[in-house]
């Protein structure tokens, strides 16, 4: 196998395509997350009607969101798996009313079915967040090519059933980047253009693993594709220090300016409003 590393081809996109307009990424964009759903561990029941989750879509967008990354299954230990009749039936009609409130704002659809994101397209998405790196729907690469709407490429265990085992003794970064590789390669061959890597903080990674990647974020990806991180209320920061999802704001910011300054593009959050700041102060910093 060529050393994608090495590969002068491997540069980095400053710019996404979503349905036509070039998103720049040369400053860092927040998505910030709107769960419709019951059972999400630190925000479940919050936003599962429409009124609420407009409300919720308002107020992050006032706070600097550009992205809003819409989920209607939660993916945390133990969930229960819902079909993608279910999501289907949880969304509704939210995606065409946030599009008809908020135009301007990108709306990310986060489900690992081809079904879910083809509704998503006709109603409106931008992107395509796909925690499954296209193993969980045989299908799900295909609707990425068909639609070629931007695709963030997480990486994580092959199965739904073993997406939270723990890779023990393993160079994470060594074997994400290798992952990511294989991905590319498949999803470039079939004409996908538009591709974000996210490392899959939460998802199979032990806390020295998850604080690696904080330090080598900068080696994730080979340099050429826009990087997503998504640490927000994640236990690998509060399980250690004893605390709560909700109690670690100023522990993840800190997380959040390291790895803005090792390259990250997209930082998915909880808090839009906290992470601007943050954002703010990295370009401060930077400009100076």
């Amino acid at each position: 196998m060529n050393n994608p590393i090495s590969n002068p081809e491997y540069f980095q996109f400053s710019t996404i395509n979503c349905r036509g307009k070039l998103i720049d990424l040369s400053k860092p964009k927040i998505m910030g997350i709107l769960n419709i759903t019951p059972d999400s561990f630190s925000d479940g029941g919050r936003f599962n009607n429409e009124s609420a989750a407009l409300l919720q879509v308002e107020k992050m967008v006032k706070e600097g969101a550009s992205i809003i990354d819409i989920g209607a299954q939660s993916t945390r230990p133990n969930s229960q798996l819902l079909s993608a009749a279910e999501e289907i039936f949880r969304l509704k009609t939210l995606i065409s009313q946030i599009k008809i409130e908020f135009p301007e704002i990108l709306i990310s659809l986060d489900t690992f079915y081809a079904e879910t994101v083809q509704f998503g397209f006709e109603e409106g998405i931008d992107l395509i967040n796909d925690i499954s790196g296209g193993m969980f729907d045989e299908k799900m690469f295909e609707i990425v090519a068909e639609t070629q709407l931007p695709y963030i490429l997480m990486h994580i265990n092959p199965t739904y059933e073993s997406m939270h085992e723990k890779l023990l003794d393993e160079d994470i970064i060594l074997k994400m980047n290798y992952y990511f590789f294989e991905k590319i390669e498949q999803l470039r061959k079939l004409g996908v253009k538009d591709i974000i890597l996210d490392p899959g903080f939460g998802f199979g990674k032990t806390v020295e693993q998850s604080h690696q990647m904080i330090e080598e974020t900068d080696a994730i990806g080979f340099g050429r594709y826009p990087l997503l991180i998504g640490i927000s209320r994640k236990s690998f920061i509060y399980q250690p220090l004893g605390k709560l999802p909700l109690d670690i704001d100023e522990e993840t910011q800190k997380l959040h300016l390291k790895v803005l300054e090792k390259g990250a593009k997209i930082l998915r959050v909880h808090d839009v409003l906290a992470t601007q700041k943050t954002i703010n102060l990295y370009l401060e910093k930077n400009q100076s």
